[in-house]
């Protein structure tokens, strides 16, 4: 009875190597960097904006400066990455 259940098993465990580890994995790199945040990081939006972390607010709240004069409160869980500093010209 365990042989007629063995490719079941089989299967799930290849399901899991290659789709539940790989995105838990990801989902608590995000949380680290989300909790990581903190003033002067240039951060990516979901919806694409750039911006630099003027304060973090609490802890679902971001203020973001994206053009001179113009900041924006983001929540947290909207941010996507942090990316590196480029040389401006």
């Amino acid at each position: 009875m365990l042989i007629s259940f063995l490719p079941f098993i089989l299967i799930f465990f290849i399901f899991y190597l290659l789709v539940f580890r790989p995105q838990a994995k990801r989902q608590k790199e995000l949380a680290q960097m989300l909790s990581a945040l903190k003033q002067g990081d240039r951060v990516l939006t979901q919806g694409g904006i750039f911006g630099n972390v003027v304060a973090v607010k609490d802890e679902n709240v971001v203020v973001l400066k994206i053009s001179d004069q113009v900041k924006v409160e983001v929540a947290k869980g909207s941010i996507t990455s942090v990316v590196k500093k480029s040389r401006e010209g």
